[in-house]
This record gives structure tokens, sequence and C-alpha cells, in this order.
């Protein structure tokens, strides 16, 4: 017998997929509750309104994200720059996995939801900019540590942490218009040449 915990799980692992695949205004909810197996009370009960449903779903692929390969890309024990040039591997060899299977690159769920809906929702725009915030802290503290170890000159980090973010963003972007993840093998190396200098007092 399935608990409530399962079965508002299921409803997420349901749009997972789908959200990232296609579209977050192409999925509907009754396509999710017959994935899911629930019926439509059942996912109210979770879920208000679709919504909801979309900021669970931005959650756990944060969660996944944060613990997953993000966190092995970020390990304090690799050297500073070289958590660069994993996160990078760990961004082609996925975006190439899933193209392999599926015939088409996924690009990035967040960076698809934020140009689908950041000027329609106010509530989903925070929630992505939450998880930029998340993503560009990673690339700060690699960079600060970098500073202080010598690796690099000193530089403003936290501007060039959000450039190197947005240079990712972008990068994958360009590589799912192509659907061709060789884009980011090719182009991803010169995210580590982006610098901006801090501003002299």
């Amino acid at each position: 017998m399935s608990t409530p915990n399962d079965t508002r799980q299921r409803i997420i692992e349901a749009a997972k997929n789908r959200f990232h695949d296609r579209s977050y205004a192409d999925v509907g909810i009754k396509e999710i509750c017959e994935s899911a197996k629930v019926q439509k009370g059942s996912f109210y009960h979770f879920f208000p309104s679709k919504r909801d449903l979309v900021l669970a779903v931005i959650d756990e692929f944060s969660r996944d994200w944060a613990d997953g390969f993000v966190a092995e890309a970020f390990d304090p024990a690799i050297p500073p720059l070289d958590r660069l040039d994993y996160l990078l591997d760990a961004a082609y060899f996925w975006q190439k996995s899933v193209k392999t299977v599926k015939g088409r690159m996924p690009g990035c769920l967040f960076g698809n939801l934020t140009l689908e809906v950041s000027t329609q929702d106010d509530i989903l725009r925070a929630k992505l900019n939450a998880v930029f915030r998340q993503a560009k802290s990673r690339f700060q503290d690699t960079l600060e540590e970098a500073v202080e170890q010598g690796a690099i000159p000193p530089l403003d980090t936290e501007k060039t942490a959000e450039a190197m973010l947005a240079y990712l963003e972008g990068m994958i972007l360009l590589a799912k218009a192509k659907n061709d993840p060789e884009v980011i093998y090719e182009l991803g190396p010169a995210i580590k040449t982006i610098r901006i200098d801090t501003k002299p007092n």
C-alpha cells in the first residue's frame, strides 16, 4: 500500500522528465496524473496548482544537482581550477548520454524554465534565481580559494563567478539549439579565461 509520500513522489517523478524534455506549458496535469497513476483529486491534495508542482520539481532537481555531480565537481579535495574541468566534463557527458538515448539534448532544466516562465511568473522567477545564486556561490567559493592559493591573480570573485555561470548556461543553450553536445566540449575550456578585475578604490 502506497503512503502519501510515495504518491507525492510519483507525481514529481512523472513531471520531472516531462518538464525537462518538453516544456512547462506543454505538459498537462491530466498527463502527469495518468503517468503517476493517481486521480486528479490526489494531485490537487499535494499540489494546489501546476505552479506548486513545478516549484517542487525545481527543488528536487536542485537537490539532485547539489548532491550529485556538482558536489563531486566542487569537492574541496580537488584543486580549485580543476573543479571547473570536472564540472564541464560532467555537463558534457550527461547531455551526450541523454542525446544518445533520446535523440536530442535536454539542456538545463533551470535555464529552460527561466526562458519559458520568468517574464510571466514572479514566484517561479524568484525560485529559479535562488538556484542560480546557489550555483554562483559554488563558482565564487572556488575562485576565492584559487586566489588564496595563488593559482590565479586577485579578481572580482563575485562578478567573475556570475560571468562564468552565464557562460555555462549560454553554452548549454547554444548546444541545445544545435542539438550537439560537442559544443560544450569545444567551448567549455574558455570558461577558465573569464576574468573581471576588481575595480580600483
